[in-house]
């Protein structure tokens, strides 16, 4: 099974994304879905989690501009991602999380600029 990473794309600032992270097949028993991303010169970091139950998480730098969701029924996570920012340059990264495996996604770019 794969996770197949799609959305980003060149914005302006201010302007608004949604990514979206679609899993190839059946992923049995996910607990944590994320988003990640990577901007140019940086480390990966953590954007954003979604739980079983619906539980959340948003980085700092990102809260009140991304929203983290998914779609059960179709294995599908995605992010709403508002009021973009330069520094909100980099490649994002999709991951599933069950109790056996890891799968990330390819990645997206998303370049926010002027």
């Amino acid at each position: 099974v794969q996770l197949q990473a799609s959305g980003g794309g060149l914005v302006q600032p201010g302007g608004s994304l949604r990514l979206s992270c679609a899993a190839s097949g059946i992923i049995f028993d996910v607990n944590t879905m994320a988003w990640y991303r990577q901007g140019p010169g940086k480390q990966r970091e953590l954007v954003a989690t979604i739980r079983r139950g619906g539980y959340t998480y948003h980085a700092d730098s990102v809260k009140g501009r991304f929203t983290i969701s998914r779609d059960y029924t179709r294995n599908t996570l995605y992010l709403q991602m508002n009021s973009l920012k330069p520094e909100d340059t980099a490649v994002y990264y999709c991951n599933f999380v069950t109790p056996r495996d890891d799968y990330w996604g390819q990645g997206t770019q998303v370049t926010v600029s002027s």
